[in-house]
């Protein structure tokens, strides 16, 4: 059975916000700097590109979805991380649906 999401309060939801787009950020840069180390090119190939290869496109996908996963996960534990240790509440809810 799939997990359900957790909601994050309302109270969390600017934090998040300002951490989702610093995380993006940070993915983005990460998944350059990646790219260039596996394939020593400056740009990934975009999916509409003629001249490349399946291959090529899947896999630079791929490696981009994984790094956004994991840095997207980061960036959510860290932020909630804070909020518990400057409130003492977790700001999500728990799995039987009360608040922290």
């Amino acid at each position: 059975m799939a997990k359900k999401k957790h909601k994050l309060p309302l109270a969390y939801q600017p934090l998040g916000f300002v951490l989702g787009w610093a995380g993006g950020a940070l993915a983005g840069l990460a998944f350059r700097t990646t790219w260039k180390a596996i394939r020593h090119e400056d740009d990934a190939p975009d999916p509409l590109d003629a001249d490349r290869h399946w291959g090529e496109i899947l896999l630079a996908a791929a490696v981009q979805g994984a790094i956004f996963a994991v840095v997207r996960s980061a960036v959510d534990r860290a932020g909630a991380t804070a909020i518990e240790r400057s409130t003492g509440v977790w700001p999500a809810k728990s799995k039987d649906g009360r608040s922290a």
